[in-house]
């Protein structure tokens, strides 16, 4: 009995002197038990906090941390003490785990209490720590310095330890609030020793800038508890600028390790440290909200700057953290920029758009203004002048906000094609509505679903895909699909469609990390050509439109438009894009358009040549006849006739063409027919539309490398150009530069001349039939005219309406009818351009994708 209440006190102190042992060690700092030989830890009493503060500090200023054992008792220690007082409690369970324990558990490592035959439980001898585990969570950063030209960065984190870099974080790409989630962990000898982080800003082909670096003092962390730290950025080398570089979010614990627990880690460490990456989800997401599509067009009203002189203006914009800065433009109050960039929304509650129009000449800000973008419309292109402020004039922006992830998702397509949405659409613009807003030509929705087949841009060989749908300055794009060829992005877009003979140009991009993109492909659909309600998959093309490109695009397009506007459109100026390269001279387009006008003119000469035989009666028959033919018609003509001839021309171009399609469908259906099986008769009414248009293409006769619908006039180039070459202090790359000028205004004016023949010559071969149709309508108008109305009353309403316009709009600008009719017909390089390849025959075995929804015209 005496022996077991031994045994209990004994049980008692120990449990006390193990519970004291870790109450007094809180923190790094606090009184380590430090055991520096076995024999020295029995016979040495524990020390208290002063001397154990004072120990510390001794063996930290000798560099002996290396050489001592850490002995702290840990929660392991306060459990076993726990257990033995269980077990002193309970006779029975001692006795039946002390059988137990002494068949698993060497003697050695036991202290046996023998009370009258019977063992209490063994108390295993608690393992030594010989060493700290480091365990760091890289978080995030928040406001990060701008270290790119674009107005972004790309960070990522060194940490080192004693001066040697353990762990290197990933980049982050154009982001100045980097989200990490990385974890890793180290082990150290000296936990007082602080930990270094620096931050770096990722740069290809230069040296890597720094952003800044912070210290961790790892002495005011306590053993086993996380603790969370902000740490602010700074530069001790006085070579930063900026007073404010961002902080980061990170937190570190640290663990006492025993021998065993150390030989573990190093069996699993890579040079020493473990890195766990959070998981992340299997698709990256976009860092970015939305996407700001500005295009900067021009100025007017400017303020001159204070000596009286014209400025040299240009744009600073700034969104959040980005920035842009445009061109300077030389001593003008109307400068015109005609640019166009890319800003990010990140933070839904930072929307503001600042705008300044600065001098270069003085470095003085002329004017600015606050644009707040979150009253702008999402998903639609919108032109608006700009005041700035004080009256300092105003500045033309077109301004997209597109890009989102989450918003006009295509959910169920018979949902939106039959509901009420497009049948208020089509009554919009029914025939009744004719006569109301006659800008409002139409609308246009585009659904765009995926694509598939792309190209490897990345050297991964994946792609960073994203789609952008142009409408001559209307401009929209969806979201980014990361590291992958087959996107998908389900969007759906509108457009307002101010002139039906538009074309939707719909590219495919790359994105690249330095705020670049890489071209993927590009397909071009005119709005007259649009299949209603129809789910098609477009094969993707180059840059010039003239070849296939890798991949091919699912879209489903729905125009609803009403004919009289798009009549009344049609004899009005095209509406001018405002992001468009100037065509330069190039030898091989020079000749190429030398040929079409060759080619025509040689046509013409044909018929002066067969006149001229006529006159010189080289053949009796041909001459007779010919003068019988013209007394006939001169005697008996009137004005009303010569529309009557033209329409006689459309006429035998239209029996034409029917005669030549009803050959070509037999002749094609006789060559398909021994050949077509079961399955092929799915899909042969496509494969004859797409025949149809290679064919037609193929049917032209004249093919262009560039084909602009008016010639670039540009200031007086030709006598400029003479000028320069007569001055005898010009240089010789200015002489060569103004003779390109010279040939490349002779090549756009061939262009031209050699489009309007092709134009006309496809008006008549109804290439378009709404045009020729409607280029038939007013040849009976004005037939009509002719016979009923005399001349003289029909040359007056034309000369009262000319005299008269400038009076009725001021801002009226002059133009000619029929030459606004022919830009609307497509020439024969345009005719290329909108055909269609055939897709990949993989992605119309899909029965998913071919079953669109009802046609609706």
């Amino acid at each position: 009995m005496n022996r077991r209440r031994e045994a209990h006190g004994l049980c008692e102190r120990l449990t006390h002197h193990v519970l004291s042992c870790v109450s007094s060690l809180p923190t790094v700092d606090s009184g380590y038990q430090l055991k520096l030989d076995a024999a020295e830890s029995s016979q040495t009493p524990l020390p208290s906090d002063d001397q154990s503060m004072t120990t510390k500090k001794k063996a930290h200023g000798l560099g002996i941390w290396s050489n001592i054992k850490f002995t702290i008792r840990t929660r392991s220690k306060e459990r076993a003490a726990r257990r033995q007082q269980k077990y002193q409690s309970n006779p029975d369970l001692s006795q039946k785990q002390n059988h137990t324990s002494n068949n698993t558990i060497p003697i050695d490592r036991l202290h046996v209490a023998q009370t009258n035959g019977t063992a209490e439980e063994p108390v295993e001898e608690p393992k030594p720590f010989v060493t700290f585990l480091l365990k760091v969570n890289l978080k995030d950063g928040k406001n990060l310095v701008i270290r790119d030209a674009s107005g972004s960065s790309d960070p990522y984190i060194k940490f080192k330890y004693k001066g040697k870099t353990y762990y290197k974080s990933n980049t982050v790409f154009k982001n100045l609030n980097p989200v990490w989630d990385e974890e890793f962990a180290l082990l150290i000898d000296d936990p007082t020793y602080p930990m270094e982080l620096e931050v770096f800003d990722f740069d290809r082909f230069m040296v890597d800038d720094f952003m800044g670096g912070a210290v961790v003092d790892l002495s005011l962390l306590k053993l086993f508890e996380s603790t969370e730290f902000k740490l602010e950025l700074k530069d001790d080398s006085g070579n930063c600028t900026e007073e404010d570089m961002g902080h980061v979010n990170l937190t570190v614990t640290i663990v006492p390790q025993t021998e065993t627990e150390k030989e573990e880690f190093m069996t699993k460490a890579v040079r020493g440290v473990i890195a766990e990456t959070q998981k992340r989800p299997t698709k990256v997401v976009q860092v970015w909200q939305s996407v700001v599509n500005v295009v900067l067009v021009e100025a007017k009203n400017l303020m001159p700057s204070a000596n009286g002189q014209p400025p040299d203006p240009y744009v600073k914009f700034k969104l959040g953290s980005e920035k842009y800065k445009s061109k300077v433009a030389s001593k003008t109050l109307e400068p015109k920029w005609l640019e166009q960039f890319d800003l990010h929304i990140f933070d839904e509650n930072n929307q503001n758009l600042e705008i300044s129009v600065c001098d270069k000449h003085t470095n003085t800000v002329i004017g600015k203004k606050s644009l707040d973008l979150s009253k702008i419309e999402r998903e639609e292109t919108q032109e608006t002048w700009i005041s700035l402020e004080n009256n300092a004039g105003s500045v033309l922006l077109l301004l997209s906000i597109s890009g989102t992830a989450t918003s006009d998702t295509v959910v169920d397509l018979q949902e939106f094609t039959g509901n009420d949405i497009r049948t208020a659409l089509a009554q919009r613009y029914d025939w009744l509505h004719s006569l109301g807003n006659i800008k409002d030509v139409g609308h246009l929705t585009v659904k765009v679903f995926r694509a598939q087949n792309l190209a490897a841009a990345d050297i991964g060989g994946k792609s960073d895909p994203f789609a952008v749908l142009e409408l001559v300055n209307a401009r929209l794009q969806t979201h980014t699909e990361y590291k992958t060829l087959n996107p998908e992005w389900n969007k759906l877009f509108t457009f307002s469609v101010k002139d039906i003979h538009s074309v939707l140009e719909v590219t495919v991009y790359d994105e690249d990390p330095n705020k670049k993109v890489e071209f993927l492909g590009k397909v071009a659909i005119p709005l007259l050509k649009i299949r209603n309600c129809e789910k098609r998959w477009y094969a993707l093309k180059d840059r010039k439109l003239e070849h296939r490109a890798k991949g091919q695009i699912l879209l489903e397009l729905d125009v609803i438009w009403n004919p009289f506007k798009a009549a009344i459109r049609t004899f009005n100026p095209r509406e001018k894009k405002f992001i468009a390269q100037d065509p330069k001279f190039k030898r091989a387009v020079f000749m190429n358009n030398f040929n079409r006008l060759k080619t025509f003119a040689m046509g013409i000469l044909e018929v002066a040549d067969f006149v001229e035989s006529c006159w010189n009666w080289d053949s009796y028959m041909r001459s007779s006849l010919a003068f019988i033919i013209f007394l006939i018609v001169v005697y008996n003509f009137e004005l009303y006739q010569l529309p009557l001839l033209l329409l006689i021309f459309f006429l035998r171009s239209y029996v034409y063409k029917r005669v030549a399609e009803e050959m070509e469908f037999r002749i094609r259906g006789k060559s398909l027919a021994p050949s077509m099986d079961h399955s092929g008769s799915l899909e042969s009414d496509d494969d004859n539309d797409y025949l149809a248009e290679e064919q037609s293409t193929r049917s032209a006769l004249f093919r262009t490398k560039s084909a602009p619908a008016t010639p670039v006039v540009r200031n007086s180039p030709s006598s400029t150009s003479i000028n320069l070459m007569n001055d005898r202090g010009t240089t010789l790359k200015e002489k060569i530069a103004a003779v390109q000028d010279t040939l490349g205004l002779v090549q756009n004016w061939l262009d031209f001349i050699a489009s309007l023949f092709e134009r006309v010559r496809n008006t008549l071969n109804f290439t378009t039939s709404y045009l020729s149709a409607l280029a038939i309508i007013v040849l009976c108008v004005a037939t009509v005219l002719l016979y009923f109305v005399p001349i003289r009353w029909i040359i007056m309403a034309w000369g009262i309406n000319k005299f008269t316009k400038k009076l009725r709009n001021p801002h009226f600008i002059p133009n000619n009818e029929l030459l606004d009719f022919l830009s609307r017909v497509p020439c024969d390089q345009e005719m290329r351009w909108y055909s269609e390849f055939r897709p990949d025959p993989a992605s119309n075995n899909d029965i998913s994708d071919r079953e669109g929804s009802a046609r609706k015209r």
